[in-house]
């Protein structure tokens, strides 16, 4: 089931709120066997500027499956029904 799922955190170095989400995110997603994967804004930028122009002023951005699933926060209870589908 959750095996199908890809949870990507968009973070950069030195973000306090970036590192809190990635914590949650790992207990959350440990739940469905997944681990949750990280892309750097700043490191990114190098091949894909456009990554940081859209998510650089509102990070950590959790993406499900590709697409903006919550941002600044990670939204628990959502993330479990999303990931329960």
């Amino acid at each position: 089931m959750g095996d199908r799922h890809a949870v990507t955190l968009l973070t950069r170095a030195g973000c306090g709120l970036c590192i809190v989400a990635l914590d949650q995110l790992r207990s959350i997603c440990a739940d469905f066997g997944i681990e949750p994967g990280t892309v750097d804004v700043d490191e990114a930028a190098a091949t894909d500027p456009g990554l940081r122009a859209e998510y650089g002023d509102r990070l950590p951005v959790v993406l499900l499956d590709g697409r903006e699933h919550s941002y600044f926060d990670v939204d628990e209870t959502r993330l479990r029904a999303d990931l329960n589908r």
